[in-house]
């Protein structure tokens, strides 16, 4: 067997090889993608139920509070901009905007034991907790899934194919500059 035939069939194997590992790169860089997006939808939904949530807590605490009225219409402002929220970000600013009023709600039970007594304020308070947690861990996987793919798409060498088909960076699911402050609990 010639050399020259040597050389081109070692070439075209080499050839064969980097296309492989492209493919196998690119497949994992889409997998990868996708998990965000799932992760994004996982929070989506939980962030939907939570304002769902929130048109019965806000008729029950009405019946209690009828001065309260600038609470109530902040919750339902925050509730009402991420409805019309169209990216990711979008959602996560409006989530920040109504996790800064909801507190303010659930203060006002304090003001009026008949509403703190309520079995329905209650259940509604107690869902809305546990969506609460939910929202968290779904946002603590969402970014994980961020963080994997962020460093799939920049580290080398992943990081040729994800340049060449334009894999974009993603953004995490951060706190909002209130949501980091102490909580201060009064007895």
């Amino acid at each position: 067997m010639p050399g020259w035939l040597i050389v081109l069939i070692v070439i075209g194997v080499l050839l064969v090889l980097i296309v492989l590992w492209g493919i196998g790169v690119y497949n994992n860089l889409i997998t990868l993608r996708n998990r965000v997006k799932d992760q994004w939808s996982q929070i989506d939904v939980q962030l939907k139920r939570r304002f769902d949530l929130i048109p019965n807590i806000v008729n029950t605490v009405k019946g209690y509070a009828k001065h309260e009225k600038e609470t109530l219409e902040d919750i339902v402002k925050a509730r009402n901009n991420y409805t019309s929220a169209t990216s990711p970000n979008e959602k996560m600013k409006a989530n920040n905007e109504l996790s800064n009023v909801l507190p303010r709600l659930f203060a006002l039970s304090e003001s009026y034991p008949d509403l703190k007594a309520n079995e329905n304020f209650l259940e509604l308070q107690k869902e809305l907790q546990e969506t609460e947690d939910k929202i968290a861990y779904a946002r603590q996987f969402y970014n994980d899934a961020v963080l994997k793919y962020n460093n799939k798409i920049m580290m080398v060498p992943s990081n040729i194919i994800a340049g060449l088909f334009h894999f974009a960076k993603e953004e995490f699911f951060q706190a909002d500059e209130s949501e980091r402050e102490n909580v201060k609990v009064e007895f």
